[in-house]
């Protein structure tokens, strides 16, 4: 009995002291005491990027889209499936096709595992097309033939009463949020 509480308490012992060097860790191997791999950063939605890095994440979706989305996905331009050759400049569709490719690059991923690609097809692929693409969506005033390409953004809702109450309010006070100066 002895023996076997030392054991444990050696195995508690091991468990919470540091790993020791590895011999494989100047070869940087995660498995064998290496540095662990670098974590991809966190994707923010594109349209929380500012200046240089939206316009970087703005080019590559537009890769995307041209190169792959639309040559595969595009389908006929009718007044059903309204299109715009300007589409960057809707900014929820920007959103909506961001959001796709994201889903995209996700689901391709070999940890996705085989059926990846069949759930981004289903779960996003169809329902972004279908909201960026329909007859009284947000590309409805643009292209609904290839013969006649249009561009035309719709307008958006007024502010809110209450936004325009606290504007109201806060122009009324002066300078400064609650009337204070600094």
């Amino acid at each position: 009995m002895e023996q076997t509480a030392e054991q444990a308490r050696q195995l508690d012992h091991l468990a919470c002291a540091p790993p020791a060097a590895s011999p494989f860790a100047a070869f940087g191997m995660p498995g064998f005491g290496g540095s662990p791999a670098q974590a991809a950063p966190e994707p923010r939605p594109i349209l929380e990027l500012e200046g240089e890095a939206y316009e970087d994440e703005l080019d590559a979706l537009s890769d995307w889209v041209d190169d792959f989305l639309l040559p595969i996905y595009g389908a006929e331009v009718t007044t059903a499936a309204p299109w715009c050759l300007q589409w960057q400049e809707h900014s929820d569709v920007v959103a909506w096709l961001h959001a796709l490719w994201l889903a995209y690059q996700q689901h391709k991923d070999p940890e996705a595992g085989l059926a990846g690609m069949f759930v981004w097809h289903r779960d996003f692929l169809t329902h972004a097309m279908a909201a960026i693409r329909a007859p009284g969506g947000p590309l409805s005033a643009c292209m609904t033939s290839p013969d006649r390409p249009a561009h035309r953004l719709l307008p958006g809702p007024p502010p809110s009463v209450r936004a325009e109450k606290e504007s109201a309010e806060a122009e009324a006070s002066g300078p400064g949020k609650y009337g204070l100066t600094s």
